[in-house]
C-alpha cells in the first residue's frame, strides 16, 4: 500500500518560531556540516512500531499484533528520538509515517504533544486513521501541529469517522483527510467529499498496482484536484530531490537513509554521523510512486503546492480558486 484535516488554515505564519520545510524555494546554506534550506530540517521518522486496529485488505499489516516487547522496544525508542530532537539547536520539522497506528498508542501522543511545544519545532504531523479520541489534542500547541487523517470505508462508518472529523473542526485541529483511490472507494470518497466542509482537503492516493483509465482517473480528480500526480508512478531517477539533504527517514535505531524507499545509509542521528552525509544529490530510484517521496522531487514543484502544508498534506492555497496543473500521469524528462 502507499503511505499514506484540516480545518481552519491557520497562521501563515508563526511568530517566534521557525517554519516548515517549505517556506520559498530558499536552497540556501547555513553554514553546517551537512545540508538544510535555512537551517531547517526536516525528519520522516518511522520505528518499528507495526501493529495496527485495522483490517485493511489492502495493507500487510492489517491486524497484526506487536507483543509486549515489541511494543516496549517502540516506546524507548520512540522517547529517545523525540529526546533527540529537542536537543537539536536548528529548526526541525517531524513527519511520523508508523507502519501500524501510532496514536493508539499513548507514547505516540505525548510525543505529539511535547515536541509541539518546542520553540525549534516547526511542525510536528502524523498518518493516522483517528481511531482514537480527541482529547488529548487540547494539550498540544495547535500552531505547530497537524494530522494527516486516513479514511478506510469497511474499517469505519462514515457517521462515526465524520464526527471525529467535527472534533478536529472544533479543536481548531490541522489536518487532512484522504482515501485510498480503490474502484470500490468512490462512492464512499464522494459521499465523504460532499460531507465535508470544503476547507477540508481530502485528498486520493492512487491504488498500489491499480491502472487508471482516463474516465476512471477524472472521476477521482472531481474529488482530488490534485490526484494527477498519484496517478502514475514519477520517472524520478537523476532528478533533483530534497532527500539526503534537508530531508530525511529515521528508523528507530536512529539510522538515517535519504527516503523510507533508498535503503542506502548516510549515518546515525545519535552519533552525529549523518552530518557529513547529507548534500544535495539526484533520485537513483528509477520511479516514486509515493507522496511522502515525490513531494520532495524538486521538479514537480509541490512544495510550492503545498509550503508550510508539505508534511500534513494541505495545500497552501486551498479551497484553490485556480487549482495549479496537475499531470495526467508519470513525470517525464
Amino acid at each position: 500500500m502507499r503511505d499514506g484535516a484540516h480545518g481552519a488554515s491557520g497562521p501563515e505564519r508563526i511568530p517566534g518560531r521557525a517554519h516548515g520545510p517549505a517556506e520559498t524555494g530558499d536552497r540556501a546554506r547555513d553554514g553546517r556540516a551537512g545540508g538544510t534550506v535555512n537551517g531547517h530540517l526536516t525528519i520522516l521518522y518511522r520505528g518499528p512500531l507495526a501493529s495496527c486496529d485495522y483490517d485493511c485488505p489492502y495493507c500487510p499489516f492489517a491486524k497484526r499484533r506487536d507483543g509486549t516487547a515489541e511494543l516496549r522496544a517502540d516506546r524507548a525508542a520512540l522517547e529517545r528520538f523525540t529526546d533527540w530532537v529537542a536537543a537539536q539547536e536548528h529548526p526541525v520539522s517531524v513527519l511520523f509515517t508508523p507502519w501500524g497506528e501510532g496514536l493508539v498508542r499513548s507514547w505516540y501522543r505525548r510525543a505529539m504533544v511535547r515536541l509541539s511545544h518546542l520553540p525549534h519545532v516547526s511542525r510536528v504531523a502524523i498518518q493516522t486513521n483517528m481511531s482514537t479520541r480527541t482529547g488529548w489534542l487540547a494539550d498540544a500547541d495547535l500552531d505547530t501541529l497537524a494530522l494527516w487523517v486516513t479514511y478506510h470505508p469497511g474499517q469505519v462508518s462514515a457517521e462515526r469517522f465524520l464526527a471525529r472529523c467535527g472534533e478536529l473542526l472544533e479543536l481548531g485541529v490541522r489536518f487532512s483527510v484522504g482515501v485510498v483511490g480503490l474502484p470500490e472507494h468512490l462512492e464512499a470518497a464522494r459521499r465523504l467529499r460532499a460531507a465535508l466542509p470544503r476547507q477540508v482537503y481530502l485528498w486520493v492516493n492512487a491504488a498500489e498496482g491499480h491502472v487508471y483509465t482516463d474516465a476512471e482517473a477524472a472521476a477521482w480528480t472531481a474529488i482530488d484536484p490534485l490526484f494527477g500526480y498519484s496517478r502514475r508512478p514519477h520517472a524520478s531517477a537523476g532528478l533533483a530531490c530534497r532527500t539526503g539533504d534537508s530531508v530525511i527517514s529515521v528508523d528507530g535505531d536512529g539510522e538515517v537513509r535519504r527516503c523510507h524507499f533508498v535503503p542506502t545509509r548516510l549515518g546515525n542521528i545519535y552519533d552525529g554521523s549523518f552530518r557529513a552525509a547529507l548534500r544535495p544529490r539526484p533520485c537513483p530510484a528509477a520511479t516514486c510512486d509515493c507522496h511522502i517521496g515525490y513531494v520532495h522531487l524538486e521538479p514537480l514543484g509541490l512544495y510550492d503546492v503545498f509550503r508550510r502544508g508539505v508534511l500534513e498534506r494541505i495545500p497552501h492555497d486551498w479551497p484553490f480558486t485556480h487549482p495549479p496543473h496537475a499531470p495526467s500521469g508519470a513525470l517525464r524528462r
